[in-house]
């Protein structure tokens, strides 16, 4: 029997995230400590000080983002911020993690692409107690040029070699950077073995024709955020007949735009896309983490546990892993649903 929803439950709820941004998950306390050890001035006396109030929209975030990663430096910062992000998925019962990075928003101002990565894999294999299984996705950002992408994905190449990325992606301001600008960009990933994805954000000018681009030209194995496409029926359509997964980020919506976009995505739910929920920016909107997501939005909506159980299986099935752990994660749901009857 399905009960009323309670946090409880969303808490002790198996999960996976895939859309996440570690510089995204810097909270105010750690940008102040690591900022006194790297020995920087960013204008705050405390934590408190540090203003995260950017208004509202795209470009206005944008410019919060990267003004707070500007403290992170060496290895051991890289380090510290992807572990506290990790204990934290380990706190939500988080199983598997397939998490952004941005080597370019660092090594632009001087950081080494090795710096970024080995803090973060470091990380990773220091939560190995954890039980929460992670990988790394790359972005590349869309104001930077396809060449400057394309020597990003050559740093790459010896740690994807290794395993340590898995795939990549394309996020920051859309704005006269559509997916097409990076065409051959990804069709090279895609030759090297990695899975593809991209951000299509929301009310951007050509949404409909970027989601259309991704889906149909670059031809992505998920899409973020991308609800735009409830407008266009056919390329609904052609997304649940795919079985594309679509990854939603409600209360990010809700921070940059004062709305959760719950019609778009319940259109989508109720058609059957494999739409999931995640946390995106936490440490920016203001620190809603993934259980927050879950239940907030559940409870704007009215949703019961059914509705985010199906959620939760969505964030397994359009996850880029074997088929085998995906039944062994989707069997964890459905024995923590069984301990709840």
């Amino acid at each position: 029997m399905i009960q009323k929803l309670s946090r409880k439950f969303v808490d002790g709820l198996p999960k996976a995230e895939l859309h996440v941004h570690i510089e995204g998950t810097l909270e105010a306390e750690m940008e102040f400590a690591i900022a006194k050890r790297n020995q920087i001035d960013i204008g705050a006396k405390t934590p408190a000080d540090i203003d995260r109030n950017y208004g509202v929209g795209l470009p206005e975030f944008l410019k919060a983002y990267y003004k707070g990663m500007q403290v992170l430096r060496t290895k051991q910062d890289f380090y510290d911020l992807t572990a506290a992000f990790l204990r934290k998925e380990a706190d939500s019962n988080v199983k598997h993690l397939e998490l952004f990075f941005d080597p370019q928003a660092h090594t632009s101002r001087g950081i080494p692409f090795a710096t970024v990565i080995e803090g973060i894999h470091e990380a990773i294999v220091d939560a190995a107690s954890l039980d929460i299984d992670v990988q790394l996705i790359m972005c590349f950002l869309r104001e930077y040029s396809q060449e400057s992408a394309m020597q990003t994905l050559k740093e790459a190449e010896p740690y994807h070699k290794k395993g340590w990325i898995l795939g990549v992606g394309l996020d920051s301001d859309e704005h006269h950077n559509p997916p097409l600008k990076f065409m051959l960009v990804f069709a090279k990933a895609r030759a090297q073995g990695y899975y593809l994805t991209m951000h299509c954000d929301l009310h951007q000018v050509d949404s409909i024709d970027h989601i259309k681009q991704a889906l149909e030209i670059i031809t992505v194995d998920r899409l973020d955020h991308g609800l735009n496409i409830v407008e266009n029926e056919d390329l609904m359509e052609f997304l649940i007949d795919q079985k594309i997964g679509i990854t939603a980020c409600p209360m990010a919506y809700f921070y940059t735009r004062k709305v959760m976009e719950q019609e778009a995505i319940n259109k989508l739910f109720n058609s059957g896309a494999l739409i999931s929920f995640n946390s995106d920016d936490p440490a920016y909107k203001g620190s809603n983490y993934i259980n927050d997501v879950y239940y907030k939005f559940a409870q704007k909506c009215d949703w019961s546990e059914k509705e985010l159980i199906r959620i939760a299986q969505n964030s397994f099935k359009t996850s880029w892993i074997s088929q085998q752990e995906k039944e062994h994660y989707l069997a964890q749901i459905e024995e923590y649903i069984s301990s709840k009857r």
